[in-house]
């Protein structure tokens, strides 16, 4: 509960924060406006080509019979025969949960309620994310939009504890633009003044950055849905756990079809599997390639990856099967499958080469990358209520919408990303480093603000009974008046949270 508490005062520091020095990035970088969003959604002011981001737009785009956005509820959806492998996907993987995880006290996600005809996918944001563009040798990096479930109860709107993203190809349905036209739609937007549904309708025109946008666009659907929750009163403590996973179009069976999620270390099947875990650990402790995963661009190849996780919030909860590298690096197991050596002789190798670590100088700081590159080691953060970006609700009235639409981690990285945009836009090659998920800033840029990264709640190098942080966090140091301190869920590894000092 404390922990609970803790994040509830550090959202509500955030808020001035996105008014303030994250503002302008955001425009550039993501669509939060709640009106310019209903816009994009519901598309109630025709008059462009542009037929929006209705979520039956997007995955049923010629309907035998069409009806409004509106009208689109959640029953029609999961009839789609596009949709049906997720629908299926979805009742294989709560059977699973239910009979492997959940004690009968546990409070489940109503799957029901999900499917049901009274609730609807609302589109909550879209973000930029060229910042992707080493994905893909030819790619400019992704679009993402954003839908939240939203149910409809007799005492008002309720708002599921789920995430649906289509993730689309930043170049869109056009291959003739470039990367560069692209970035400098978005960095034009910018400066624009209007706002609500004019700004979203000038987004969609001729020349506007949504323009090229639509269903041939699609690379993929990824959801993240609270499973299920525990509270346990006399602990005071509160547990969720979120089921991720990642489907792409089958062209074949003509529907989507759960994929590999990209760098989701199938942690027990390298375990079993002792040869398999070998051949990763050789391709990963492999110059070039510990190159990309200090800086995090690694790309790990389909073979060693899962097609489902799930994610346990706080972090303290997350023993060892929950952790992708738990069992794989450092000394989480007498037996790892990478040990400290390994790694020591494989940084000194890098090293040897004339390759130059930003975020990785022990093995703490190996494990802890490995962790923050995989989707539940990054769910895993001090996210708001699990998520990243919990978006928008414009369906809701202005008293009861979420004070915070992102995470401080979201806000936080808004500078490295538009310096990429930036970059892309005046025709440079743009840096892809980034830090870790808990501390995301980018090692020599000129930040607009200290204050995501040292200010109260950030993740800081917790110094041992000798007063030594380990070499990988000695940077990760607190604002003045804070200190770092230990918090429940670190205590794995070397890194605290800032907080007021004690008296």
């Amino acid at each position: 509960m404390r922990r609970l508490l803790g994040l509830i005062v550090l959202i509500g520091g955030l808020v001035p924060l996105v008014a303030g020095a994250a503002e302008a990035s955001l425009r550039a970088l993501a669509v939060t406006d709640p009106l310019a969003l209903r816009e994009l959604d519901l598309r109630e002011h025709r008059g462009e080509p542009h037929p929006g981001f209705g979520l039956q737009q997007m995955l049923d785009p010629s309907p035998a019979a069409p009806m409004s956005p509106a009208s689109f509820t959640n029953d029609r959806l999961f009839a789609l025969p596009a949709m049906s492998g997720l629908r299926a996907a979805l009742d294989d993987e709560f059977q699973h949960y239910r009979s492997t995880h959940a004690p009968s006290q546990w409070a489940l996600f109503d799957l029901e309620a999900l499917k049901a005809p009274r609730t609807r996918f609302a589109l909550s944001g879209i973000i930029n994310r060229l910042d992707r563009g080493y994905v893909a040798a030819h790619g400019c990096g992704e679009v993402r939009l954003i839908y939240r479930p939203i149910h409809q109860t007799s005492t008002g709107p309720q708002r599921l504890p789920m995430t649906l993203n289509v993730v689309l190809r930043a170049r869109g349905e056009n291959d003739a633009i470039t990367c560069r036209e692209v970035a400098r739609r978005w960095l034009a937007a910018e400066a624009w003044t209007e706002v609500g549904a004019d700004r979203a309708r000038r987004m969609m025109a001729p020349g506007g950055p949504l323009a090229p946008l639509g269903p041939a666009a699609i690379d993929r659907l990824e959801i993240n849905l609270q499973i299920a929750t525990e509270r346990d009163a006399a602990a005071g403590d509160f547990r969720a756990d979120y089921l991720l996973k990642v489907f792409r179009f089958d062209q074949a069976r003509g529907r989507y079809e759960a994929a590999p999620m990209e760098n989701q270390i199938d942690r027990d099947r390298l375990i079993a599997d002792r040869g398999l875990g070998q051949a990763f650990r050789r391709w990963l402790l492999e110059p070039d390639n510990l190159a990309a995963f200090d800086r995090g661009t690694l790309i790990i190849p389909d073979a060693y990856l899962a097609r489902s996780a799930i994610a346990v919030t706080p972090a303290a909860f997350s023993h060892s099967p929950q952790r992708p590298a738990a069992g794989l690096a450092g000394p989480t197991t007498a037996d790892p499958l990478i040990s400290d050596a390994d790694i020591v002789e494989a940084l000194q190798r890098a090293v040897d080469r004339g390759i130059v670590l930003q975020t990785i100088r022990s093995p703490a700081g190996f494990e802890r990358r490995l962790n923050d590159i995989t989707c539940s080691g990054c769910h895993q953060t001090l996210g708001i209520g699990g998520f990243h970006f919990p978006g928008v609700d414009w369906t809701a009235e202005p008293a009861r919408r979420i004070a915070a639409f992102g995470s401080p981690h979201f806000i936080a990285d808004q500078d490295r990303r538009r310096a990429i945009v930036t970059a892309v836009g005046d025709g440079h090659a743009p840096d892809y480093a980034r830090g870790l998920s808990d501390r995301p800033e980018l090692t020599g840029a000129t930040l607009t603000s200290r204050e995501p990264h040292e200010g109260w709640g950030a993740a800081c190098g917790l110094p041992d009974a000798g007063g030594h942080v380990d070499p990988s966090f000695r940077n990760w140091t607190c604002a003045a008046g804070l200190t770092c301190q230990p918090a429940r869920g670190a205590s794995a590894f070397p890194i605290g949270m800032c907080f007021v000092a004690p008296r």
